[in-house]
């Protein structure tokens, strides 16, 4: 099909009324044709970033003109400016910029790391937008847990039916590792006070395989079919590990099911359902107003971050490592060490003409919580990602993109006893013991990827009047499904997430 042709097309589609078109590619590097990633991507005012494999959809509605002008540019490569209607290809090639030292840099060649840094901290008021503002954002979270360990000794067990098989088909049941996704779509109304930020959801899911969720009802069924054989309604337990422990009452082990034949209590029930949905509901959109309210609030630029450098640059050893370019301007790229007791080190990528950060890679260098204690651990060890600002139709910048990965280990090796006791029983109260020496270690890795596509100043009483309504739950998928996004600009998923499917689908 010739050039022409399949420019025509184009026109065509882009101007087919209420039809919804996008563009797809992958942006790769012309010399080694590896992808390229987080990529800007901008059309108009609205602005999308590559994800990890150099991918991108962007969403072509009837208001965008085959004329319009999509902007690509990254750090290091020259920027391409073109109609875009000149984008026919599904692979994109960014070139390397050489290195040209501009008047601007020329003429601030004499600054020291510390001073471009300071520069840095007295233009924040002047490049960063404070104020409040309406963001379009859609967030994505990757959970993925790992067993390292579930060992055990069992020590005593005083009923013949709690034994080693049991146990051993118990710990069956924990799913040996698994991976949880969601992601969603809204409206951030929000302030220079991280914790008054407003969100309404537009749009959410979920994807994961229910089949490796631990079965908590199966346990539950297990456990009490041989409680109820062996030990009195009357009775009380202990539960202790060491020095810990807690009591619980056996009647609460006994709990009966309602009686279909009980109207009012079926209703009772369908209504305390009903309020459990509108609590989730609640709930869910708190989860997520605050996840995002946290990722704000240590954006380098606040003072209170934990990325402190630019506040407190006599922490760190600073080093002018390279100098390159983002589009036409040039770029001081700072490296950041801790001299003593911080937490991260990392990259500043700075515009040399007005002293704005334009770009934070960080990663720490040491665990950020770590704890053992009477057998318990916890090992906060990892905390990497970068940060992306972009320069809005106010002149000012904005926070694009935000990239963090979180790991944790948690270790439990402790004995664990549990005694029934029977205070109405003549003679010797205890009357049943379990004891279990429990070694388990597990790892979860959490990372949080938030995009903003749009971001618009309000004023205070805007912002002061909208109220949160949100009425928005997660959709479940077992399998990933291309279609739910469809319409919609999100960060494109990468390849794990694009070959997801649950084990019991996968069977049928």
């Amino acid at each position: 099909m010739s050039k022409t042709i399949t420019l025509f097309l184009a026109l065509i589609l882009l101007h087919l009324s209420g039809y919804s078109q996008s563009l797809t590619a992958v942006i790769v590097d012309s010399a080694s044709q590896k992808p390229i990633p987080y990529v800007t991507v901008q059309l108009k005012n609205k602005g999308i970033i590559t994800n990890e494999e150099g991918r991108f959809t962007f969403q072509l509605n009837n208001t965008i003109q085959p004329s319009d002008t999509l902007t690509i540019s990254c750090i290091g490569y020259a920027s391409i400016s073109r109609p875009l209607n000149e984008f026919t290809e599904s692979t994109i090639t960014l070139s390397s910029k050489a290195i040209e030292l501009n008047p601007v840099i020329v003429s601030n060649k004499n600054f020291t790391p510390r001073e471009i840094i300071e520069e840095v901290e007295k233009n924040i008021a002047k490049n960063y937008n404070l104020e409040s503002t309406k963001k379009r954002i859609f967030l994505r979270e990757t959970n993925k847990n790992r067993i390292l360990k579930t060992d055990y000794t069992l020590k005593k067990s005083t009923i013949e039916a709690f034994n080693k098989k049991f146990i051993d088909s118990l710990v069956r049941l924990i799913p040996k590792s698994n991976a949880y996704y969601t992601e969603i779509l809204g409206d951030l109304y929000a302030n220079s006070n991280a914790e008054e930020q407003k969100l309404d959801l537009i749009k959410a899911s979920e994807l994961y395989d229910k089949s490796l969720e631990m079965d908590f009802d199966v346990m539950e069924e297990k456990f009490n079919t041989i409680i109820k054989k062996n030990i009195k309604t009357d009775s009380y337990f202990k539960i202790k590990s060491g020095l810990l422990g807690t009591k619980i009452q056996g009647d609460e082990l006994f709990e009966s099911d309602i009686d279909s034949t009980d109207v009012a209590a079926l209703n009772k029930q369908l209504e305390e359902e009903k309020k459990n949905k509108e609590e989730r509901k609640k709930n869910f959109a708190q989860y997520k107003r605050s996840t995002i309210g946290n990722l704000y609030k240590k954006l380098p630029v606040f003072e209170d971050t934990d990325y402190n450098v630019i506040f407190k640059p006599g922490r760190y050893d600073l080093a002018l490592e390279d100098f390159t370019y983002l589009g036409d301007a040039a770029v001081y790229v700072i490296s950041f060490n801790p001299k003593r007791s911080e937490d991260y080190k990392g990259k500043l990528y700075i515009n040399s003409d007005d002293f704005a950060v334009i770009r934070m890679d960080f990663e720490n260098v040491k665990p950020l919580k770590k704890f053992s204690l009477l057998g318990i651990s916890m090992n906060a060890y990892l905390a990497e990602g970068k940060i992306i600002f972009g320069k809005g139709e106010d002149q000012k910048y904005h926070l694009s993109y935000y990239d963090i990965t979180k790991g944790i280990r948690v270790g439990f090796k402790r004995p664990v006893k549990i005694i029934e006791k029977n205070k109405h029983v003549k003679g010797r109260r205890k009357q049943n013991e379990l004891a279990v020496k429990i070694d388990a270690a597990f790892s979860n890795r959490n990372r949080y990827e938030l995009i903003v596509f749009n971001e618009k100043p309000i004023e205070n009483p805007q912002f002061e009047a909208f109220k949160e309504n949100n009425n928005v739950l997660p959709t479940y998928m077992p399998n990933y499904d291309p279609e739910f996004w469809k319409g919609y600009d999100i960060i494109e998923p990468n390849q794990a997430i694009k070959e997801f499917t649950s084990i019991g689908e996968a069977s049928e």
